[in-house]
């Protein structure tokens, strides 16, 4: 077993009122908070998880993880001494 294993996309329900009853994709990323939403709503469960393993799916999926770039640590504040 890994124990460091990248994170998977998965589908969700819209939490968008304006999409409701639609499903969406999400695609969590190292040293973010809140996963990453793929502009896309879908009818149903199985269609947004169908569109993850199509080839257009994996490969946006892709793309979000190439794009984000990891902050740098900030290197923490010494306090004065007066």
């Amino acid at each position: 077993m890994k124990k460091y294993a990248k994170p998977q996309a998965y589908a969700a329900p819209s939490k968008d009122h304006r999409h409701a009853g639609t499903f969406e994709v999400l695609v969590p990323l190292p040293d973010r908070v809140k996963p990453h939403r793929l502009a896309q709503q879908f009818p149903t469960l199985q269609a947004a998880e169908g569109w993850m393993h199509s080839d257009e799916g994996k490969d946006a999926i892709a793309e979000v993880f190439a794009a984000h770039k990891p902050e740098p640590a900030r290197p923490a504040k010494q306090a004065k001494r007066g």
